[in-house]
């Protein structure tokens, strides 16, 4: 249910700000955003599954609060992240 470690290396590759960051907000949001996606996606085959609807409440709230730090510290960055992640249709 959790992403793989090569899909997680290559979203680190891709939103990393610089050599070897893998704990810069975007870094974090996007690794986030996947694993939403791959609970998401396992919750509506299993729609009894309560404890992965949890997790995924807290993955939620977690990239919330991520998400609110980067929009207070760096608008832009904010907005290239938001809009290449596809939140906020």
């Amino acid at each position: 249910m959790a992403i793989s470690q090569e899909k997680k290396n290559e979203i680190i590759a891709k939103y990393a700000r610089h050599e070897g960051d893998t704990g810069s907000a975007e870094v974090q949001i996007a690794v986030l955003t996947a694993d939403i996606n791959e609970i998401n996606e396992h919750l509506r085959v299993h729609r009894k599954d309560f404890h992965s609807q949890r997790g995924l409440m807290k993955k939620i709230g977690h990239r919330r609060n991520l998400l609110a730090y980067l929009r207070k510290t760096d608008v832009q960055r904010y907005r290239d992240l938001i809009k290449s992640l596809g939140l906020r249709r």
